[in-house]
């Protein structure tokens, strides 16, 4: 009987698990470390936001991460891939040119222009709404409704 039952709480677990799996696959994909990279890498592909902070540990950041991955499927259907930056001593390249002072979000249109520089952490909805006003935004949706 014991046997029977660690079968079935092993069934029912694994399909749980694989799920959490996915997402934090999708969500890893979409919110990575900054790195080396560079804006015309995203050119005309994806909107960059990009998120400084001075440290890993800083509360906003962590703040503006968690909301970043509340709102994934969102920030998908809009292009976004969201770059990190927590690293001030490493002068990455996007430092040098978006010259951060600690906490900063970024976002950056898909013309490689900067759309909006915020020094507190932004939900999803609000990051969203920036970009359904952009022009290019606005011909991309109106190109998936056919017109």
């Amino acid at each position: 009987m014991k046997r029977i039952l660690a079968i079935v709480f092993a069934a029912l677990i694994t399909p749980g698990i694989h799920a959490q799996q996915t997402v934090d696959n999708t969500t890893s994909g979409l919110i990575r470390p900054a790195g080396d990279s560079d804006l015309r890498e995203f050119l005309w592909i994806n909107r960059p936001v990009v998120v400084f902070a001075d440290s890993p540990a800083d509360p906003r950041f962590a703040e503006q991460v968690e909301r970043l991955q509340d709102g994934i499927d969102m920030l998908i259907d809009r292009d976004v891939v969201v770059l990190t930056d927590t690293d001030p001593a490493a002068a990455s390249p996007l430092r040098k040119k978006l010259r951060p002072r600690g906490f900063m979000l970024v976002l950056v249109g898909k013309d490689g222009e900067v759309k909006l520089r915020k020094p507190l952490p932004w939900t999803v909805r609000e990051i969203t709404r920036s970009i359904d006003k952009t022009p290019e935004r606005e011909r991309e949706v109106n190109q998936k409704r056919g017109f």
